[in-house]
C-alpha cells in the first residue's frame, strides 16, 4: 500500500517487470500510475508490502541507504518532457553524464559520446543546449543519461506524449531496440503506443490493478468492465468509437 498523506492511493498492488520485457501500464488520470512509478524510486513510501529492483526492496529503504539506491542509478525515470531531466542551463552532454561525474569516473566524455550513439544521435550534439535541439533529440538525450547507468528498470511515464509523430514513432522504436538490455515500465494514456512496444499490459484503477496479461489479449478480449472503457474509447484500438451510452453502462458496472 502507498499513501500520500492520509489518503491512500495504491492497494495490494501485484506487479512484475522482468528483464528484457516492456510492461504497459494504462489507466485514466488519478488512478495511480505515476504514484507507483515514484514508489520504485523511493520518491513515495510505501506503507506495506515491497518493491524489489535487483534484490533490493526499496521500501525498507530510508536515509543513506535510499540516496546510495538512487545514485548506483538500478532504476532510472524517463519523463514525458525531457527538460525534467536535462538541465536547460547545461549542454547536453553535462547532464547526460552527470551520473558518471558525481561518480568520479574516468573518461566521461567518451561514455557520453557512446550513449549517444547508441540512442541514434551524433556525439556533437553534446555541446549543445536542450533548447537548441528538437523535441524527439531531447528525449532521446534524457534516455541516453538514464541508460548510462545501465539500469535494472527503466520507468518510461508518457515518453512520447509531447512528441510529434515522426519522433514519437522513433523514441518508440529505441525503447524496443533497448528491451533486450533493460526491463521498462511504459506508463501512457495511449494505447495505439501501448499496443506497439508492450509484451503485457496491467490495468490500474483506483489504485487497484484489475486486469494483467499479454498485450494482445487485454486488448483484444478485455474482461474488467474499466479495460472495455479505455479500449473502447480508443478508435484505432477498438474500432468506432464507443457510444457515450455503452460508455455510460460499462462506467454503471464500475
Amino acid at each position: 500500500m502507498v499513501s500520500l498523506g492520509r489518503r491512500e492511493i495504491l492497494h495490494e498492488v501485484d506487479l512484475t517487470v522482468r528483464p528484457g520485457e516492456i510492461v504497459g501500464l494504462i489507466g485514466e488520470t488519478g488512478s495511480g500510475k505515476t504514484t507507483l512509478a515514484r514508489s520504485l524510486l523511493g520518491l513515495n513510501r510505501i506503507e506495506r508490502g515491497s518493491a524489489r529492483v535487483a534484490g533490493v526492496d526499496v521500501a525498507g529503504l530510508r536515509g543513506r541507504a535510499l540516496r546510495e539506491f538512487r545514485r548506483a542509478g538500478a532504476v532510472q525515470y524517463v519523463f514525458q518532457d525531457p527538460l525534467q531531466s536535462l538541465d536547460p542551463d547545461l549542454p547536453v552532454g553535462r547532464s547526460v553524464g552527470e551520473a558518471w561525474e558525481v561518480r568520479g569516473a574516468a573518461d566521461v566524455a567518451g561514455r557520453v559520446a557512446e550513449a549517444l550513439v547508441r540512442v541514434g544521435l551524433d556525439p556533437d550534439l553534446a555541446a549543445r543546449l536542450p533548447s537548441e535541439v528538437s523535441g524527439g533529440q531531447r528525449q532521446r538525450a534524457a534516455i541516453a543519461r538514464a541508460m548510462i547507468t545501465s539500469p535494472r528498470l527503466l520507468l518510461c511515464d508518457e515518453p512520447v506524449s509531447a512528441l510529434d509523430a515522426s519522433s514519437r514513432t522513433a523514441v518508440l522504436e529505441l525503447l524496443l531496440d533497448l528491451r533486450s538490455s533493460v526491463g521498462q515500465l511504459f506508463i501512457s494514456h495511449d494505447l495505439g503506443s501501448v499496443a506497439g512496444v508492450t509484451d503485457r499490459i496491467a490495468v490500474l484503477y483506483q489504485g487497484r490493478i484489475v486486469e494483467e496479461g499479454p498485450t494482445a489479449q487485454v486488448i483484444g478480449e478485455p474482461q474488467h468492465p474499466y479495460t472495455h472503457l479505455l479500449v473502447g474509447s480508443a478508435p484505432t484500438l477498438g474500432g468506432e468509437s464507443m457510444s457515450r451510452h455503452d460508455r455510460a453502462a460499462l462506467r454503471a458496472q464500475l
